[in-house]
């Protein structure tokens, strides 16, 4: 584990695991590094990162945003001496890998949009419905069932590690939920220079696939690749191939 430091002095757990060109991995809200376990494997240089709130970070009790967020993923890349890296993040951490690219263009060299939105009035939200759900008592169940199908939960049973970081304090789960609301990059997605796969499974009903299409609009050459039957969790229940396209687009 590697310690950095962001602006305002909050500790940041960092995982860097493997050699080549780095490749910076961006969990989902209320999620630490373990997000990735079943998948980082796939790629030859992983950066994972503790958002705070989360993990083996600081946890303040200070408003979150994902433009914050992505200067903690910079102060990182900072700490571990990359340049200039490859940028693969899902559902909220794609919304701040949106801000990496825009505010840090230099630093990215392929941005990688998974399961992800635009933010603002302009984004496809959930329906009521989900919304509903998960604030019932048994939300877990239920998020478990909008990352993944039932018949690959009937062969997968768990632990599943893309349910959120149970030990988050309720403050942190406070501001992380908030910093994903309030995202908005869409105004300045046109900005994004690096190359940009978007990758969404078609049965999304946490980030509905229309994003998929709102983000290829607004990101200049952006490519879109939708996975048919997929929930949520696209990128561990499709894996191989959600790897494998991945890996394609990065060479």
């Amino acid at each position: 584990m590697i310690v950095a430091h962001a602006a305002d002095g909050t500790p940041l757990a960092a995982q860097s695991e493997g050699t080549g060109r780095p490749l910076v991995l961006l969990a989902g809200q209320a999620n630490d590094h373990t997000w990735w376990d079943a998948v980082r494997g796939d790629f030859p240089y992983t950066v994972t990162v503790d958002y705070r709130g989360t993990g083996a970070s600081g946890k303040p009790d200070a408003p979150y945003s994902t433009p914050l967020l992505a200067d903690d993923v910079i102060a990182v890349l900072d700490e571990l001496g990359i340049e200039r890296a490859d940028v693969y993040g899902t559902s909220m951490g794609g919304r701040v890998a949106q801000w990496i690219a825009i505010r840090y263009p230099e630093r990215v060299r392929r941005l990688v949009l998974g399961c992800t939105s635009p933010g603002g009035p302009h984004a496809v939200e959930r329906s009521a419905e989900v919304r509903r759900a998960l604030m019932r008592p048994d939300a877990r169940e239920t998020l478990a069932d909008l990352m993944y199908t039932p018949a690959w939960r009937a062969t997968h049973p768990g632990p599943y590690r893309t349910l959120g970081d149970p030990a988050m304090p309720p403050h942190a789960r406070r501001h992380h939920l908030r910093a994903s609301d309030q995202h908005d990059a869409w105004d300045a997605l046109p900005r994004i220079s690096a190359p940009t796969l978007i990758l969404h499974g078609d049965d999304d009903g946490l980030a509905p696939v229309a994003n998929a299409t709102l983000l290829a609009e607004r990101i200049p050459d952006a490519r879109v690749h939708v996975l048919p039957g997929a929930r949520h969790g696209y990128f561990e229940e499709c894996r191989p191939h959600a790897s494998e396209l991945v890996r394609g687009f990065l060479a």
